[in-house]
């Protein structure tokens, strides 16, 4: 096992994937005990009125006649096989009934992290070669006032400004109708994407103008400067590599965050998502649902994670030689 303690980056992955295994077994486990406190699905299918015969009949097809124990390990086989179950409320696969939400919901996280991460590279930059005059003041007190709205504050205004009689320039909601896709409505993409690139930016920022502040005020850089070098070459080949590492952090949390913060903002404006669809399960007692969606959301935190921890130490000269 010592190349698992040393190996460069691929030990460093290995020893990262073999921790992100052992941290889904416990979210595994977390959120199979807590979907049973959710109260028995069968009684909350077939109602107060159910005779006692009906309930154990349909306990029984559900494999809820099984001990908790037992009830987990077949969860858990299901999953590792690739299969999530079938769901309480529909009788449908959990994998078909989330499919064409989850496809929506990527379509409206990536369009969103491709905006607010490049522009909050840029303006946290901007404000860190710029600190402490005019736009820097004006941008850190305009994103510390952003950072501290509420998601569906922001939502609502956005919908004020732009649905109602000032502007009325776009739809306040965004219904995909079934069998359509969501990149075919851009207009009713505008408003959730801005909310949620209005949730994420004033952070990323924030950390990346710290970040360049405290690079650029490095002995490293200041000796690359006493060489010579333009204060462009300073800047693109010294300050920005080393200042971005702690923004991939940053920058992971907020990518999970679009993920599953989303519920809010997807119920704000009728989108058609997994967060409408975790709303729709855990009010439904569909306990299928709402694990499959815990448990990919825990998995989409550890390989954004990982992704984050490993652009970092590539970009970053000082973290590469430690390995």
């Amino acid at each position: 096992m010592k190349w698992l303690r040393g190996g460069g980056i691929w030990g460093f992955i290995v020893r990262r994937l073999l921790l992100g295994i052992l941290v889904l077994f416990l979210v595994s486990v977390i959120v199979f005990a807590g979907t049973q406190a959710l109260g028995d699905p069968a009684r909350a299918i077939l109602g107060r009125d159910a005779t006692p015969d009906r309930l154990a009949a349909l306990q029984a097809q559900l494999h809820l006649d099984q001990n908790v124990v037992g009830q987990y390990v077949q969860w858990l086989s299901g999953l590792l096989h690739g299969s999530f179950g079938t769901s309480l409320a529909s009788q449908q696969p959990v994998s078909q009934l989330l499919g064409p939400r989850l496809v929506s919901s990527i379509v409206l996280v990536v369009i969103s992290a491709v905006i607010s991460i490049p522009l909050s590279i840029v303006i946290g930059s901007y404000a860190a070669l710029h600190r402490e005059k005019k736009f820097d003041t004006i941008v850190s007190n305009v994103m510390l006032g952003l950072a501290s709205m509420p998601e569906f504050v922001t939502a609502l205004l956005l919908v004020i400004l732009f649905s109602t009689n000032i502007f009325h320039a776009l739809p306040s909601i965004s219904p995909v109708p079934p069998g359509h896709r969501a990149w075919e409505y851009p207009d009713e993409l505008i408003l959730p994407v801005a909310t949620l690139v209005i949730a994420v930016t004033p952070y990323v920022s924030r950390i990346m103008r710290a970040s360049m502040i405290e690079v650029l005020e490095s002995d490293y850089v200041e000796m690359a400067r006493l060489k010579g070098l333009s204060e462009r070459t300073v800047l693109y080949r010294h300050a920005l590599p080393n200042a971005i590492g702690p923004v991939f952090q940053v920058t992971a949390i907020s990518l999970a965050y679009l993920a599953g913060g989303i519920v809010i903002i997807e119920y704000v404006f009728n989108y058609p998502g997994i967060g409408s669809a975790l709303v729709d399960a855990v009010t439904n007692h569909d306990i299928p649902v709402v694990q499959a969606l815990a448990v990919l959301i825990a998995g989409l935190y550890v390989v954004l994670n990982l992704l984050a921890d490993v652009a970092t130490i590539l970009v970053t000269p000082r973290l590469r030689t430690r390995l």
